[in-house]
């Protein structure tokens, strides 16, 4: 939403990842106005199909029979991986269907042509810029183009549109650039996770890379392709993909996406050599419905974008009683697009460098468009924002000790609080009626 009106990230807000995401999807938020957060999850359950479509078409042309293909394709769309990715409007979708594509193209290319060599690698470093664990699969496919002579220099042309891009940004906003994509990703997590050192240790991550694997059928795919002898490609970007999940602290299951396309076109190709028996089909399909039940759940519970629009247009109707207009300072910014608004820039992370203590350089957070907590009383008393919304990290899985920051900042300070449903509205005196 804010790019769509015009501003950058990195310079004109924080953002935590690498940057194509924000320009290739402003336009849906702008033709979608008030509905873009909707319309940015269907894009992500549209690209979510283009995943399993692109990663069955790959698994066809590595010579795959239909009929295993399209069980691999199955198994893979009813993996909690995918479905939780599909399912929001995070920026994992886009990346992975880039990587899918590209892995369709590699599989197809038996005479390594130079348009397929360039199109497979403006897709992988498309990939890679919109989400930072896809350069290790990038890099992978760029090592086997150099050893298999996979015209490796029409691979590089391909990259060097998405990675100008890229540069051009860093250029615009280096600070910021170096904050978001790699200073805070590789120290929030050690201090979010400081009084829980076991969620940051070798067995917690080997127990948490386990339960997301089994969380669908990725598991016994991988115990089954390993029997095998796997094809080069598809096993070059599985390896990668893993390695890629396993080294951030900790493991989250998003992050396993980018080893999953290529794993099922590998399941595919074994089934298609050694045909599952009953035994191991009825493995997988105990494994499947364990990958469909937290989205079976969370749907059965009535939550998600149902009840978000719910409570945005309660939000919306207290927003305009008290006739306010500008951005919206808040922990849940995802809820003011539904409600007509636009996030105060600061807090485009929502609570995620809010939270932080000691993450953001001394005398930076200006420059970064950032408000630590602990920073909160200093920064907000030069620019304080015409509205406050709290509450919604009571009911949205977050830690309502934020919203309370915000609360006791605003009652100390006049502005008077307006009940929103599950929200709450605090309005400065000079814009309310």
């Amino acid at each position: 939403m804010l790019t769509a009106r015009g501003l950058i990230p990195y310079r004109d807000y924080a953002w935590l990842q690498t940057p194509l995401q924000p320009f290739a999807l402003a336009p849906v938020a702008w033709a979608a106005g008030q509905w873009a957060w909707p319309a940015l999850r269907l894009v992500n359950a549209g690209l979510g199909w283009v995943v399993v479509i692109a990663t069955v078409a790959a698994a066809r042309a590595g010579d795959a029979s239909r009929r295993a293909a399209w069980s691999a394709g199955a198994l893979f769309a009813a993996s909690d991986v995918l479905l939780f990715a599909a399912g929001t409007a995070r920026n994992d979708t886009l990346p992975a269907a880039c990587l899918a594509v590209a892995l369709w193209l590699a599989m197809r290319d038996r005479g390594y042509g130079r348009g397929r060599a360039v199109a497979i690698g403006a897709l992988l470093a498309t990939a890679a810029a919109a989400k930072i664990s896809y350069a290790l699969p990038a890099a992978a496919y760029g090592g086997l183009a150099l050893v298999d002579r996979r015209r490796p220099r029409w691979v590089a042309l391909g990259a060097a549109g998405p990675a100008a891009l890229v540069g051009a940004i860093w250029l615009i906003a280096p600070a910021g650039f170096a904050f978001g994509v790699f200073h805070f990703p590789a120290h929030a997590p050690a201090e979010w996770f400081a009084g829980r050192p076991d969620k940051l240790s070798a067995a917690g991550k080997a127990l948490d890379l386990l339960k997301f694997l089994a969380l669908g059928a990725a598991l016994p795919a991988l115990v089954a392709v390993l029997r095998g002898r796997p094809a080069r490609v598809p096993a070059t970007l599985l390896v990668a993909g893993l390695v890629a999940a396993v080294l951030p602290s900790p493991v989250w299951r998003q992050y396993l996406l980018p080893a999953l396309p290529p794993l099922f076109v590998l399941l595919a190709l074994r089934w298609t050599t050694w045909p599952p028996g009953r035994a191991e089909r009825i493995a997988f399909a105990v494994f499947a419905a364990a990958g469909l039940a937290p989205s079976v759940a969370a749907v059965a519970g009535g939550t998600g974008m149902p009840a978000a629009i719910r409570e945005a247009r309660v939000l919306r109707t207290a927003l305009d009683r008290e006739g306010v207009t500008g951005p919206v300072a808040t922990l849940a910014p995802q809820l003011l697009t539904l409600a007509g608004r636009v996030p105060e820039p600061r807090f485009a992370t929502g609570p995620f460098v809010f939270r932080t203590r000691a993450i953001v350089p001394a005398g930076m957070e200006s420059r970064l468009q950032v408000v630590p907590a602990p920073d909160l009383p200093a920064l907000f008393g030069t620019a304080p924002p015409a509205a406050i919304v709290t509450g919604a990290e009571r009911w949205t899985a977050g830690d309502p000790a934020f919203d309370q920051v915000l609360d006791r900042w605003a009652a100390a300070h006049r502005y008077r609080a307006v009940a929103a449903g599950r929200s709450v509205l605090w309005v400065r005196a000079i814009t309310s009626r």
